[in-house]
C-alpha cells in the first residue's frame, strides 16, 4: 500500500474555520491587506504539515454587506491552491457568520464525528449591524461548539471586546488586541503554532495554550498604527 493511500484512509481531519470581518472600516490602515497576507500565509503552512496523525481542514467565512458569505468551504489545507481576495465593504453582519458557522459545526456530513475538536477563530474591528444576539446564543448553546477551540481577535479600539470575550470558551484566553498591521499578522502566525502543535501532538484534542503577552515581533512587517 502506497503511503499517501495509507494517510488518505487514517488521517482524522481538524477544522479550523475563520470568522473574517470585511466590512467597510476594515478597508483603511492596511487592515484588509494584512489580513489577506495573514490567512494565505497560515493555510500555506497548514498545508505542509504531516498528515499521518491529523489532516488540516480549513474555512473561511467572510462577513460584510448584508450577509456572510462561505468564502472558502472546508477544504483539506493542501488542496487549498488559490485564496480570492478579500475585499472590504458594507456592514458587519456577525448574526449572519454565527449562524452559518454554527450550522458548519453541527453538520456531521460536514464535521464527522471522528474529526479532532474544530478551532474557531473571530476576527472584527467593530460590532455587529445585524440581529446578532439570537444567533450568539444558539452558538454558544451548540454541545459541538462547545467542544470546539474558541479564540478571537478585535482590530483597532472601536470593536466589541466584551462580545468576543464572551465568544471565547476558555476563561484564561484573552481576547487579542491588534493595535497595529503587524500585529494581524502576528495573531495569526500564533493560531497556525498552535493548530501546527495539535496536528503533531498523540494528543490532537488537547489545546496548545497561546501566550499573546510574549509573542515575537518581526522587524520587516509594517507597524503602521490603526
Amino acid at each position: 500500500m502506497a503511503m499517501h493511500d495509507f494517510v488518505a484512509a487514517t488521517a482524522r481531519p481538524l477544522p479550523v474555520i475563520i470568522l473574517a470581518d470585511i466590512s467597510g472600516s476594515m478597508a483603511g490602515d492596511g487592515k484588509i491587506e494584512n489580513l489577506n497576507m495573514a490567512i494565505k500565509t497560515m493555510i500555506a503552512s497548514f498545508a505542509k504539515e504531516s498528515r499521518l496523525n491529523a489532516e488540516i481542514q480549513v474555512a473561511l467565512v467572510t462577513f460584510g454587506g448584508e450577509c456572510a458569505s462561505a468564502h472558502v468551504p472546508l477544504t483539506p489545507a493542501h488542496q487549498i491552491t488559490d485564496v480570492q481576495q478579500l475585499m472590504a465593504g458594507g456592514g458587519t453582519p456577525m448574526g449572519s457568520a454565527f449562524e452559518m458557522v454554527t450550522a458548519m459545526v453541527e453538520d456531521k456530513t460536514l464535521i464527522p464525528s471522528r474529526a479532532y475538536r474544530p478551532t474557531i477563530v473571530l476576527i472584527s474591528d467593530g460590532w455587529p449591524t445585524d440581529e446578532w444576539e439570537a444567533p450568539f446564543a444558539a452558538l454558544q448553546q451548540s454541545e459541538r461548539a462547545k467542544k470546539a477551540v474558541r479564540m478571537a481577535m478585535a482590530i483597532g479600539s472601536d470593536a466589541d471586546k466584551n462580545m468576543m470575550k464572551a465568544f471565547i470558551n476558555d476563561p484564561e484566553t484573552p481576547v487579542f488586541e491588534a493595535h497595529n498591521s503587524q500585529d494581524i499578522v502576528r495573531f495569526f502566525r500564533a493560531v497556525s503554532m498552535s493548530v501546527s502543535s495539535r496536528s503533531r501532538s498523540n494528543t490532537p484534542n488537547q489545546m496548545t495554550k497561546i501566550d499573546f503577552k510574549n509573542l515575537p515581533d518581526d522587524d520587516d512587517l509594517d507597524l503602521g498604527d490603526f
